[in-house]
C-alpha cells in the first residue's frame, strides 16, 4: 500500500523556509562557530556574511581557501532550500562543488551571494560568488545538491544564538 505524501499550504511552505534560514544560522554548529549570518533568504537567492577571525586564517588577515569553500557550500545549498518545494521533500546533501579562487579573500568580512540557477528532480544547481568589503570578488563556485525523503526534526525549535 503506497501513501500519498500530504499536499502542504503556501503558510507551511513558508514556515519551512524559515525553519531552514534558523537552521543554517543556528542549527548547524560549523556556520554558528564561524559566525555565518544570513542577511539574505528568499527563492530568489540567499547572502550570507562570515566575519574574518583569526581561527578561520591562512596568514594574517586572510581566510583561509577552505573555510571560502565552506561558505560557497553553505550559501549554494541554502539558495536551493530558501526558494525549494517541500513536497518533493526535506533531506538536503551537497553531491559535488567547483571552487575558483580569484583572489586572496582579505578583509573584515567575505560575502557570499548565491542563486538557485536550475532546479530538477532531485539535483538542484547553484551559482556562489564570494565578495569583500571593496566589492571585488575573491571566489566563485559551483554547488550542485540533491533533496529527496524527509529530515529528521524539521520544524523542532531551534536554540537562540547566545555572546560567547
Amino acid at each position: 500500500m503506497t501513501v500519498a505524501a500530504r499536499t502542504l499550504t503556501d503558510q507551511e511552505q513558508r514556515e519551512r523556509r524559515a525553519w531552514f534560514r534558523a537552521r543554517w544560522e543556528r542549527g548547524v554548529a560549523f556556520n554558528r562557530n564561524c559566525r555565518m549570518r544570513m542577511l539574505r533568504w528568499d527563492p530568489d537567492g540567499v547572502e550570507v556574511v562570515l566575519p574574518y577571525a583569526e581561527v578561520l586564517s591562512a596568514h594574517e588577515g586572510v581566510f583561509h581557501g577552505g573555510v571560502i569553500s565552506a561558505l560557497i557550500d553553505t550559501a549554494g545549498a541554502g539558495a536551493v532550500i530558501a526558494g525549494h518545494d517541500f513536497q518533493k521533500g526535506s533531506r538536503l546533501s551537497t553531491v559535488s562543488m567547483s571552487v575558483q579562487y580569484l583572489a586572496p579573500a582579505r578583509g573584515r568580512e567575505a560575502v557570499a551571494f548565491a542563486r538557485c540557477v536550475r532546479r530538477g528532480r532531485r539535483l538542484h544547481f547553484a551559482d556562489v560568488d564570494v565578495r569583500m568589503p571593496d566589492g571585488r570578488i575573491c571566489a566563485r563556485g559551483q554547488v550542485v545538491v540533491t533533496i529527496s525523503g524527509e529530515r529528521p526534526g524539521v520544524g523542532d525549535p531551534i536554540e537562540p544564538l547566545t555572546e560567547e
